[in-house]
């Protein structure tokens, strides 16, 4: 399924086969899920359940479960008691937050729409709702998709003369009463998706980015799930916007008996106004459950994985050269840089930013996208030609929604910048924002993008996207321009790649604020963090990996001492920790000795080797382990393999630890265990009884009894495969 915001033809509205009466509840169910709609009971349709798949009910049952989730009156209230509909508004008597807020010109408020059409199948409905007193129509539509994840979307058409502007638009997920406790993820530069709960209690937990991107500190999922809920265990719920601009997301329990999870667009003031006969489209709103978070997040692996333009080739290890070289580019450094890359077994060799005109620091040059004749005066052809006959494809860093005030482009185009004002807004990184939704603007950056394309063997752009958006208008005393702006970028990417056959895009923003489906489902993988260092790397990797694929996720292998944090590593630690995921290398490594090369090198054929594995295996994060070690892996989907690391962060109460466990493995398979990378002993500990001598252990044993953890310093690492022995 292709998730696109563009509106919706209104002509498809008119299609639809109403339900017979006695059809009125809807059983969606596909990948292990079911969700139920009680079209009979309210105007609108309600979610009854949402969870696990209903493979025995039968209609009697199904409309057992819509009738035993309707309310009674109670005292005090209202003589019907509002419930949770698919379009909760007050017009419907609902107190809580409401689905929509609109108004036209301070008038016509009230929204409280019905049932006029459905159309349904074993895995998806559209539902078409109408307001005749205040001239809407909404198309709901909903779709449980072959991972188990539950997809909705919402469509406003204007169906009145007047403008009709939109305040507000959300997609609510019920979830169970039991569902106690909320987790979700914030951060800054350099720490992006650091995990915090808290008690889910009566009223609202609300989650706003007015970043103009999801930015460093959004949460990439919202969970409900009951106490203390784990990645093995404890059902949970959870959901994700799938958009890259201002967003919302929120949770909320009322008095009522009503729970739900919510999420989507965030319009600043006027941003959404609807012209006569005119639709906006929510993004999807993807939700996903699951007995654990690890069941939970593989659901949005496996369906991610299932889109025609998912990446299929093995993700090739990559080396980018900026914190090799950051501005001091030059055809002899950059040669000797692309000869060790090449003799270490690297794939793709990319140049970071500093290759473009007058780019010497990040202070100018920013949107002149011609390459700089001073530094290339044969252009990149040497450099690019250098890399391919190395056998390594080429990559280019861009940033092409930015631009620096001292540069060309903006001395020539003042009117192309992203302004409320007259004044320009706060300044980050000394650069400003780009107005792609202005038609020049969006034509002169995709011609330059094309053109650098079409003149060089390019067959990779790091995008990147270095600062929040803030007073984003469409120049003084213009209009709010952050969702025409984000759709403009998601036309250029669509754009661009259908144009360049074959070319793969990353998304970086100053590291990982620019994280969600929206985005990658247009591009190829993320960059997690601008933190290279590998302790903290091992939280953001595991709540990334909460959505994101692990292929899809930039993990490198960095410099002795990381240049985000000066802690000194190993590089042992740094490619354990980079292992699981979209390998590649961020290092001088002109700088290291022969000895270490031949190290990484060593590492890299690792990865190779494992990235089958990595890239359509089940990740693995194991609850329970002692607070100093970390234990996560990836199982092959046929469970013929596995491999697992174990981390030392911090010295462990226990001294030995205690045994850790392997979940997910089958459990009637016999696996022999093979140690593929530790540290070096430790003279003063005795050796490892099973590393010593070859050890069978079925998947059973292995998940619920475990082995002894190596004794290893902190900041080391184990690297361990299972291998089923039939």
């Amino acid at each position: 399924m292709q998730f696109s915001n563009e509106a919706l033809q209104e002509s498809v509205m008119d299609d639809f086969e109403f339900l017979a009466a006695q059809d009125r509840v809807i059983h969606l169910h596909h990948g292990g899920t079911s969700v139920v709609v009680d079209l009979e009971s309210e105007q609108v349709p309600v979610i009854v359940h949402w969870g696990e798949e209903l493979l025995d009910s039968s209609p009697e049952t199904l409309r057992g479960i819509a009738v035993a989730a309707r309310p009674q009156r109670v005292s005090g209230g209202f003589d019907r008691t509002a419930r949770l509909s698919v379009v909760a508004t007050e017009g419907s008597g609902w107190l809580g937050t409401p689905t929509i807020e609109g108004h036209r010109a301070g008038a016509g408020f009230s929204i409280k729409p019905e049932i006029i059409e459905v159309e349904a199948d074993e895995h998806s409905a559209i539902v078409v709702l109408d307001d005749s007193e205040a001239g809407l129509r909404l198309r709901w539509e909903i779709e449980v998709g072959t991972g188990g994840l539950l997809h909705q979307r919402m469509t406003v058409r204007n169906a009145a003369e007047s403008d009709y502007s939109l305040d507000a638009l959300h997609l609510a997920f019920p979830t169970p009463w039991d569902a106690t406790e909320l987790l979700d993820t914030t951060g800054h530069h350099l720490r992006e998706r650091a995990a915090q709960r808290r008690s889910f209690t009566l009223g609202t937990h609300l989650r706003e980015s007015r970043r103009g991107r999801p930015g460093a500190d959004a949460t990439v999922l919202l969970a409900a799930g009951r106490p203390g809920f784990g990645f093995e265990s404890g059902r949970v719920h959870g959901i994700h916007v799938a958009w890259s601009g201002n967003h919302r997301v929120l949770a909320e329990r009322v008095v009522s008996g009503d729970a739900f999870l919510a999420g989507g667009e965030l319009f600043a003031p006027g941003e959404v106004v609807i012209a006569a006969g005119s639709s906006v489209s929510t993004p999807w709103v993807i939700g996903s459950w699951g007995d654990g978070l690890n069941q939970l997040s593989q659901r949005f692996h496996t369906e991610w994985r299932d889109r025609p333009q998912h990446p299929q080739r093995p993700r090739p290890v990559t080396l980018n050269t900026w914190e090799a070289v950051y501005f001091d580019h030059g055809f002899q450094r950059l040669s000797a840089l692309a000869d060790a890359a090449a003799a270490v077994g690297i794939e793709r060799f990319v140049l970071d930013d500093g290759w473009f005109t007058g780019r010497r620091d990040d202070t100018r040059g920013l949107g002149d996208w011609e390459v700089d004749a001073e530094i290339w005066p044969a252009g990149l052809h040497p450099l690019v030609g250098k890399v391919c006959d190395l056998g390594m494809e080429f990559g280019l860093w861009v940033e092409p929604e930015m631009v620096n005030p001292d540069s060309d482009l903006a001395r020539a185009h003042p009117d192309w910048i992203l302004r409320g004002r007259t004044s320009l807004p706060h300044s980050a990184r000394q650069q400003q924002v780009l107005d792609l939704a202005n038609p020049d603007a969006y034509r002169h950056i995709a011609d330059r993008l094309h053109a650098l394309l079409s003149e060089y063997s390019i067959s990779y752009l790091k995008w990147d996207h270095n600062r929040d958006l803030v007073d984003a208008g469409s120049g003084p005393g213009g209009a709010p321009r952050v969702r025409e702006h984000t759709l403009a970028l998601y036309r250029l990417l669509d754009e661009l790649k259908s144009k360049h056959p074959g070319l793969e895009i990353e998304s970086c923003a100053s590291g990982g604020a620019r994280v969600d489906l929206g985005i990658l489902d247009r591009m190829d993988r993320i960059w997690t963090s601008d933190s290279l260092d590998p302790i903290e790397r091992l939280e953001n990797q595991r709540y990334t990996g909460l959505v994101v694929p692990p292929e899809m996720m930039g993990m490198h292998l960095t410099s002795p001492v990381v240049h985000s944090s000066g802690r000194a590593v190993s590089l042992e630690l740094s490619a354990a920790v980079a292992l699981l995921g979209h390998f590649g290398v961020e290092w001088d490594l002109t700088s290291a000795d022969d000895a270490t090369r031949e190290r990484v090198a060593a590492w890299i054929t690792l990865a190779k080797r494992l990235r089958p594995l990595i890239a359509g295996g089940t990740v693995v994060h194991v609850d329970g382990v002692e607070p100093g070690i970390d234990v996560r892996g990836i199982v092959a989907a046929d469970a013929e393999s596995a491999v697992f690391t174990i981390t030392q962060v911090a010295t462990s109460a226990a001294y030995p630890a205690g045994r850790i466990r392997f979940p997910g493995l089958h459990p009637a398979r016999t696996y022999e265990l093979r140690i593929l990378s530790r540290p070096a002993d430790d003279p003063a500990q005795s050796p490892l009884a099973w590393a010593e001598e070859p050890v069978t252990m079925t998947g059973r044993e292995l998940g619920s009894i475990g082995v002894r953890p190596p004794v290893q310093f902190p900041q080391q690492a184990t690297v361990i495969e299972f291998v089923s022995q039939h």
